[in-house]
């Protein structure tokens, strides 16, 4: 029978307990003991067992991930940070989706967390949503990513601030007739965001008394083809915006699309922004306020990390990072192209 962790805290004089936390890196314990442990281990030859641990700790080494979607690049570059930080600290993610229109009959994601996971973090979820505050009353740690709700550990950008910025680079450049393709129907959506980069929008437009014209706004769900069927529409309208504001990297994508079946060339004709730094703005030559998706999951992964690693609680933070304006040749000043 080989080595176990029994053996090593029998050698070290310790319990398992404490040999699992020394072997894991964890802080609460202290120096002296820590190294008697790892000499003991490297004396039998001992290497941790994540099944020996998390049965002597009473943790389970798993973390879940909670969103709405996993193929859209926001969330799946928001994984991406989580899943790097998380699998440094040697734990197991479990990903669940929610939200999401297409999975019907999906079983509610708290009652599948007790006992399972150590820690939650949820992404974009709607403050609102139940499916958020039943996981909260689980009482586990928590950190939220794209949302902020109450004194919850949360990542976040200024949406109002992007979208202001956004739209007050259009109105620098001289356009007046401004455009909105956004999510969905006003009303229909809780996402934050969402809300949070209209109001920006109509902020920019209030503050430079320019018109809001319902003709200019439309929908484009936060798809590349819904960008393009959004841009279509108001290509249509009998006096089209001469700028719009995108509140999605590929929605504005499509946009794009939209405006080269019809002959027109973005920055030219009409000049177009978004939102997000997707890794093909840069290809595609799009204006883009970006934020940085990346770190907000490296971020929130390490905030929980704190959460789980700390014997005392600590005092929550919400994080806002910054976005910064990336300007390429899809906008231009009004009437570039004439």
């Amino acid at each position: 029978m080989g080595i176990t962790i029994r053996d090593v805290a029998q050698a070290a004089g310790v319990s398992t307990a404490t040999v699992s936390r020394a072997l894991r890196g964890l802080a609460n314990v202290d120096e002296q003991t820590r190294t008697r442990v790892e000499r003991a281990a490297a004396e039998l030859d001992y290497v941790i067992s994540p099944s020996a641990s998390r049965l002597a700790s009473g943790r389970t080494g798993s973390v879940a991930v909670i969103t709405p979607y996993i193929a859209r690049w926001f969330f799946s570059t928001v994984l991406s940070g989580v899943e790097s930080t998380l699998q440094g600290a040697g734990m197991d993610l479990l990903l669940m989706t929610v939200s999401n229109p297409d999975a019907q009959h999906r079983l509610p994601p708290a009652p599948r967390l007790r006992r399972r996971v150590d820690g939650v973090l949820v992404i974009a979820i709607p403050p609102d949503d139940p499916q958020l505050s039943d996981v909260l009353k689980l009482d586990i740690p928590t950190s939220l990513i794209g949302v902020t709700v109450g004194d919850v550990p949360s990542v976040t950008i200024d949406d109002v601030h992007a979208a202001r910025m956004a739209t007050q680079h259009l109105i620098n450049l001289g356009h007046q007739r401004i455009g909105l393709i956004s999510g969905s129907i006003a009303g229909r959506s809780h996402y934050t965001a969402e809300y949070d980069r209209h109001r920006g929008y109509v902020e920019a437009m209030n503050e430079a008394k320019l018109p809001i014209h319902s003709d200019f706004e439309a929908h484009g769900y936060f798809t590349s083809p819904g960008g393009e069927q959004a841009m279509t529409e108001l290509l249509a309208q009998r006096e089209r915006p001469t700028a719009v504001f995108c509140m999605s990297d590929e929605m504005a994508f499509g946009a794009m699309r939209a405006l080269r079946s019809h002959g027109l060339q973005p920055g030219r004709d009409v000049s177009l922004i978004g939102v997000d730094g997707h890794d093909m703005s840069e290809l595609l030559e799009l204006t883009t306020v970006e934020q940085p998706v990346h770190d907000m999951g490296r971020i929130a992964a390490e905030a929980l990390l704190v959460q789980l690693n700390s014997e005392v609680q600590a005092r929550a933070h919400s994080i806002v990072l910054p976005t910064r304006l990336v300007v390429r040749s899809s906008t231009a000043p009004v009437g570039g192209g004439e």
